[in-house]
């Protein structure tokens, strides 16, 4: 199975070792990756502020780099949902069917992280040791959008020393959503304030999500409130084999 690293522009600029626990994890699991250096945006962020024409060529390339793939593996539920959700929408916009075929093959090949391991390698336990305090944010990509439902928690359950606790309200919105917090910044702190607050309920070390952006937004919160706590992409804490006994 050829399998390729799409690491998501957000995470390649601002968070690489997200990407690099995704390689490393994955190869752990005996899976030969493949990272694409032509690779670039999806074009989620052209579409959702209203762009839709400029984000046409993304589309193009994301086919082009990535069509010979067997599997396409991203750290990010909101990537992976624009992929899935947005391409195939962009393509018949761009009256291109020759396009529009071409990502209806690849779509379904294209997997969040959590959905790789589950749903594809069918492994829950990948001999991750993590010994801390740990809680759970499903991102609203992932949990609306993709559906991917307990797959994160499945994986973290299994995670060796790890102390897992139950996020409060964890279903609600943290109020990042992209251009959603500079357009709407006042409504996006009061949803991400009432997301810290459930945060420092769990008495937690490590607040774990499978999106860097909802992370960002939480901890940069929660950093201003001298809280403490440390944020973790998914793909780190499964990566990690932190003082694991010999």
């Amino acid at each position: 199975m050829r399998v390729a690293l799409f690491a998501t522009c957000f995470n390649d600029t601002m968070w690489p070792n997200t990407p690099k626990a995704t390689l490393l994890l994955l190869e752990r699991l005996g899976i030969d990756v493949e990272f694409p250096m032509e690779q670039t945006c999806c074009g989620q962020m052209f579409t959702n502020t209203g762009y839709a024409d400029e984000a046409i060529p993304g589309v193009r390339k994301f086919v082009d780099v990535f069509g010979g793939y067997d599997a396409i593996v991203a750290p990010s539920g909101s990537c992976v949902g624009s992929v899935r959700h947005q391409h195939p929408g962009l393509a018949d916009r761009a009256g291109d069917r020759g396009l529009r075929s071409a990502v209806d093959a690849l779509t379904p090949k294209v997997f969040e992280l959590s959905e790789f391991l589950v749903d594809v390698l069918g492994v829950t336990d990948v001999g991750a040791y993590f010994p801390h305090r740990v809680t759970y944010h499903p991102t609203c990509h992932s949990l609306r959008m993709l559906r991917v439902g307990d797959k994160p928690l499945q994986l973290l359950r299994n995670v060796k020393g790890i102390d897992l606790v139950d996020l409060p309200a964890a279903d609600q919105c943290c109020g990042f959503g992209g251009t959603f917090a500079m357009k709407n910044a006042d409504v996006s702190v009061a949803m991400g304030s009432d997301k810290t607050a459930h945060v420092k309920e769990t008495g937690a070390e490590v607040l774990v999500a499978g999106d860097n952006s909802c992370l960002a937004h939480i901890g940069g919160l929660l950093s201003r409130e001298r809280s403490g706590i440390r944020m973790m992409h998914l793909a780190e804490i499964l990566a990690s084999t932190e003082g694991a006994p010999a």
